[in-house]
């Protein structure tokens, strides 16, 4: 059974946060992100991407707690959640989106993202509008439109 990913959608006016990430592995076969793109090639070609604050549900929690966890360890934020947005698939991984209000804090990376920063994985914090997520390759590609459609009515 995959390991269920929590995801946090903090939303500020038309733009939502992302983590724009840059992924490069030795081997295709050991990289995430070649195995979603069905790569052919032993060599991982490096990947930018951007994907919203979140990660792995770990054993005895709920997706709502991982989103909050996870938000707080990748940008130091803390929020409540309001509500669930969408479910989908990450990486054939089962995915929640939650919205998160009562946002506080200034994002900063940090935990694991900030602390394995090299030349071959590169991650940053930004505000991105709907127009920016075909250029920084949101991902996964389903999430793009329910989220335009969210930043769209929340301006």
């Amino acid at each position: 059974m995959p390991i269920p990913r929590a995801a946090a959608v903090v939303v500020e006016g038309p733009r939502a946060l992302v983590i724009k990430r840059y992924l490069r592995h030795d081997s295709a076969s050991t990289c995430v992100m070649c195995g979603a793109a069905e790569w052919s090639s032993p060599n991982c070609p490096g990947h930018h991407y951007a994907v919203l604050p979140g990660g792995h549900v770990e054993e005895g929690e709920t997706p709502e707690t991982a989103a909050l966890r996870e938000l707080n360890e990748e940008t130091t934020l803390t929020a409540k959640i309001d509500r669930l947005l969408w479910t989908g698939k990450h990486n054939g991984r089962p995915a929640s989106y939650f919205l998160m209000t009562e946002v506080a804090g200034t994002p900063a990376l940090s935990g694991d993202e900030a602390e394995s920063q090299t030349p071959n994985n590169i991650s940053e914090l930004l505000w991105a509008d709907p127009t920016e997520f075909d250029s920084l390759g949101l991902y996964p590609a389903d999430i793009r439109s329910p989220l335009a459609a969210l930043l769209d009515t929340s301006t």
